[in-house]
């Protein structure tokens, strides 16, 4: 599982041929005394974005107006608390396709999901957890919603670190949650690691390092990065960042994979962390995240790995930007969330009548339906999460097919240059 973050659907596909995309949306603006809806025209635009857009709970309800769609331009740029300038128009917009090539690439080439939900309306923190256990439940009442408030979002965040949690009536307790440590939560916490282990299933959680916030954390040489300490899920579970796992199963920096991968040693399930250069996120000053992405693609199809390896790739949040498509339910825990970008790579995905046989999946799924195919994979029973609701991602697949053969995503820059990390990426280093 490649994770990005901070898009949606329409952000990066609003044009791709046979998808539910839109190029205009609905704005909420002041008339008189309310409100009214007026059309906009999503506009064409870099895959750079100037700041970052809030993308909290409270700011999802605001988009989301009760089904509505409308209330985009509403969501204060930068943080949930911020009290400066709305979002406006800003969200309204589409990246052009020369500028994410190597997703069109993709896409075009293999499965696009253009019906994946957040588990959750909610941002990055959540969003991972639910990546690796589809719930932030932490007892049969409350589930955990938004970020904690201090980082790193972890057992390693400072004692005084607390949550907000979400009950299940959808009442909103704004920093009356446990320590962001599964230890301290009242309920049974478990992730898809408890049931991998218990099958004797290898796994790896391959993330940027904890850099300045805990040196001591990483192999002497790894840089700064704020991603290490923001999404590292497993630093939440208590058993694996005190446990033998740390710095084994979670494995630092993100550039190992590429080593496992030639070394013959990756594992049987891996989600895989971008560092802050490369993982599209709004307001980063650069963004190699086609590049990325493409690098980990291309790492798998021109190994022995293809013709057993399934990519997904999605990214974990909405950042705030628009997209067109209602989530189809609410649940009692802050969901479902708005739709994010999904493309679904294998020998075996199922193909459709684009011109590069690519297919696009119009199935309603959630990050649960990730958890569920690896489940069903595997033989590993359920966590009894979303899993058990959502829709596993197996059709996407066709198993009876023979092997599709391997076509090299191509890339401003590749493996050897993400793990240069004492510099960022240049033109013309070998892939």
């Amino acid at each position: 599982m490649v994770v990005q973050e901070n898009r949606s659907f329409d952000n990066l596909f609003a044009t791709f041929p046979g998808a539910n995309g839109a190029t205009r949306g609905k704005m909420k603006v002041k008339q008189g005394n309310g409100y009214v809806d007026q059309w906009v025209d999503l506009q064409p635009h870099t895959l750079l974005m100037p700041t970052d857009i809030a993308h909290c709970h409270s700011a999802f309800r605001t988009a989301y107006d009760g089904g509505k769609m409308d209330g985009f331009n509403l969501v204060p740029r930068g943080v949930c608390n911020s009290q400066g300038q709305s979002a406006g128009t800003l969200v309204y917009q589409y990246v052009r396709k020369s500028d994410i090539a190597q997703y069109w690439d993709i896409a075009e080439r293999y499965v696009l999901a253009d019906a994946m939900f957040q588990t959750q309306g909610s941002g990055s923190f959540t969003a991972h957890q639910d990546l690796i256990r589809g719930s932030t439940a932490i007892d049969s009442t409350h589930s955990i919603i938004d970020n904690p408030t201090l980082m790193p979002w972890g057992c390693d965040a400072p004692e005084q670190t607390v949550t907000s949690l979400l009950t299940i009536n959808g009442k909103y307790l704004k920093n009356q949650g446990p320590f962001p440590c599964s230890n301290k939560f009242p309920g049974s916490y478990q992730t898809l690691r408890d049931l991998l282990d218990a099958k004797s299933v290898t796994w790896k959680y391959y993330s940027p390092c904890f850099g300045a916030w805990n040196k001591n954390n990483c192999d002497k040489g790894c840089p700064h990065t704020c991603a290490g300490a923001l999404l590292n899920a497993f630093d939440v579970i208590d058993p694996v960042r005190h446990g033998s796992e740390w710095g084994t199963n979670v494995s630092m920096p993100e550039t190992n994979f590429f080593d496992d991968v030639t070394g013959g040693t990756l594992p049987a399930v891996s989600w895989i962390i971008p560092a802050d250069e490369n993982n599209d996120h709004p307001g980063e000053k650069v963004d190699h995240g086609p590049s990325w992405v493409a690098g980990v693609v291309n790492a798998i199809g021109t190994s022995a790995y293809w013709k057993s390896t399934a990519i997904v790739i999605l990214w974990d949040d909405w950042g705030g930007m628009y997209d067109n498509a209602v989530p189809p339910f609410q649940d009692h825990t802050g969901g479902l969330g708005f739709r994010v970008p999904c493309m679904i790579v294998s020998a075996y995905a199922r193909t459709g009548n684009g011109s590069r046989g690519g297919y696009v999946a119009h199935t309603r799924y959630e990050f649960g339906s990730v958890l569920r195919y690896i489940e069903q994979t595997f033989k590993l029973g359920s966590l009894g999460t979303t899993d058990a609701r959502a829709q596993s991602i197996l059709n996407a697949f066709d198993y009876s097919q023979s092997p599709r053969k391997f076509t090299k995503i191509r890339a401003q820059f590749g493996p050897q240059s993400f793990k240069a990390r004492t510099r960022a990426p240049q033109y013309g280093d070998p892939e």
